[in-house]
């Protein structure tokens, strides 16, 4: 069991500036890491309650107590219901003991982001102007997670209502990267990557306006997943902007990611947003590796957009990037580099439409409709002080440079271009995939970096941004999974490679995601923090 932070150890395996992968046999030696896990933690625990080889209340306590011993040095969550995570796993085993049928995710271990909604738990979206919130209904992402047997440890913490690339800007706390706790875990969906990353919980679920689910999965070393815009329902899920807002997911492998998509997917009548295209069996494409050919992706076609690896993005993020790309062709697949040149529009174009969605939906918390209420003694002051007190500077900075966009004799100056930018970039992308299956870059310029490092420089945080945010502007769906190591921290930092896919086939990105993941070799994206951390 995990009693205290590991003492740093050697980068003697990562003998130059990055360290990539690889599918090629090594010879067993004295120092080789341990045979990864199964590829799968959710259906693990499956077989281990079906066979009786664990009750679901050991399950639940093993994690526990490693979010207990790992918490105080991560701060992942805001909220932790221990008590009914333990009732709720004793009435599974009685479930059990009665022979009653299981849902496909009893026993597992979810932790939702804090601006999705929950009946029995606070919902704060990371601010103060919501502290002590209890909303009286689940999202229905959550709900459909509970009515599967999936059991909610707790509440993650985030940048203020997903506003922030680092989590630094959450009101309550910062959360650290469970691979160097120096560093940031990304953001805005950081606590939740951060708990999966640390086995705090199973899977998590997260939100992703402009990459706040697949920058933190790049730098936590996980896999995280950011579905097509209308695949999951947004209801409970507190706007921030609502053309771009989707429910994401981070899980320790692409098959435990892809099974929760499936899990909350789906048309929702609360949500006039949420498509009622079918939501395919993603779990029927993850193979084992014992069954592939050896040449498992032959004929897919793949684009290395060129534009995200110019200047502006670290060497050794380029290299592993470039290494992941000669693995996808030795399993089969064609590589060719394609020019995206709308690409680097995208990023001006997201903060002006993102803040100026973000300047209406905000609107709300005022004290009177919603949020917390500062005493004054008239209308305009309350108004004016519960927004001040309750909102931090960077929600201030987003809704003020929102209004301005929005605001008479600047609307088609800012706004309205924003919006043709957005359309030349939705087109671009459909172009591309019309020519390839899947694209990939980077999911960051960078691995993570140190706390503080960029908190003053709103700027170059947003820049962080620049591999993620079109496709949020095309609604299509985007997959990272880890592929790599740079140097840093005590056992190197992890590389998020991005894939992304033509809208609604996720399938098709959860299928070559499986294969990559399962096909790589020498790499174990386990952090230091709970390398050798003995529970179940």
């Amino acid at each position: 069991m995990l009693s205290t932070l590991q003492s740093p150890r050697s980068l003697s395996r990562f003998p130059s500036r990055y360290t990539l992968c690889t599918l090629t046999a090594q010879s067993p030696t004295s120092t080789s890491p341990p045979p990864p896990p199964p590829h799968s933690q959710i259906l693990s625990i499956r077989h281990s309650l079906l066979s009786r080889r664990l009750s679901a209340a050991q399950l639940a306590e093993s994690y526990l107590t490693r979010l207990r011993l790992t918490e105080p040095h991560l701060k992942s969550f805001l909220h932790v219901s221990e008590d009914a995570v333990l009732q709720q796993a004793h009435r599974l085993d009685q479930m059990i003991a009665s022979s009653e049928e299981l849902g496909p995710l009893a026993g597992v271990l979810v932790a939702v982001k804090d601006n999705i909604c929950t009946a029995d738990m606070p919902s704060t979206g990371g601010s103060r102007v919501l502290e002590g919130y209890l909303p009286p209904f689940d999202a229905t992402a959550v709900r459909k997670i509970k009515d599967l047997g999936g059991i909610v440890v707790g509440k993650t913490n985030l940048d203020e209502f997903g506003m922030g690339s680092t989590t630094e800007a959450s009101a309550f706390q910062v959360t650290a990267n469970p691979w160097d706790i120096s560093r940031v875990p990304g953001g805005s969906s950081g606590g939740s990557a951060a708990a999966v990353s640390a086995r705090q919980c199973v899977v998590s679920l997260g939100s992703d306006t402009g990459g706040s689910v697949r920058l933190p999965a790049s730098f936590c070393g996980v896999v995280g997943l950011k579905p097509t815009y209308g695949r999951v329902s947004r209801y409970g899920l507190m706007a921030y902007a609502s053309s771009l807002d989707v429910i994401g997911c981070f899980g320790s492998s692409v098959a435990d990611t892809g099974i929760l998509l499936h899990a909350i997917s789906g048309h929702d009548r609360l949500d006039a947003t949420s498509s009622n295209r079918e939501v395919p069996d993603f779990a029927s494409r993850f193979d084992s590796v014992d069954l592939l050919e050896s040449k498992p992706l032959k004929g897919l076609r793949v684009g290395l957009i060129r534009e995200t690896l110019d200047d502006g993005v670290d060497n050794g993020v380029i290299s592993v990037i470039r290494g992941a790309a000669s693995h996808l062709e030795e399993l089969g697949c064609s590589v060719t580099e394609i020019s995206l040149p709308s690409f680097s529009l995208g990023l001006p174009a997201y903060y002006i439409l993102a803040s100026s969605e973000s300047s209406s939906n905000l609107s709300r918390y005022d004290g009177v409709r919603y949020g917390n209420q500062v005493a004054a003694d008239e209308l305009n002051s309350l108004y004016g002080d519960s927004r001040a007190k309750g909102f931090g500077p960077e929600v201030k900075r987003r809704i003020l440079t929102g209004t301005y966009a929005l605001s008479a004799g600047y609307y088609d100056a800012y706004y309205k271009r924003a919006q043709q930018v957005r359309t030349m970039i939705r087109k671009s992308f459909k172009a591309a995939l019309d020519e390839n299956d899947i694209l990939i870059s980077p999911a960051a310029p960078s691995a993570a970096y140190k706390i503080g490092e960029k908190k003053d420089d709103p700027l170059a945080m947003y820049a962080g941004d620049i591999m993620t945010v079109n496709v949020n502007l095309a609604g299509l769906p985007a997959l990272v999974l880890p592929c790599g190591f740079v140097e840093g921290g005590a056992a190197g930092l992890p590389v998020g490679l991005q894939m992304i896919g033509a809208g609604f086939d996720e399938e098709n990105l959860l299928k070559v995601g499986h294969i990559f993941e399962q096909t790589l070799e020498n790499c174990r994206f386990v952090p230091p923090l709970i390398e050798h951390d003995d529970t179940p």
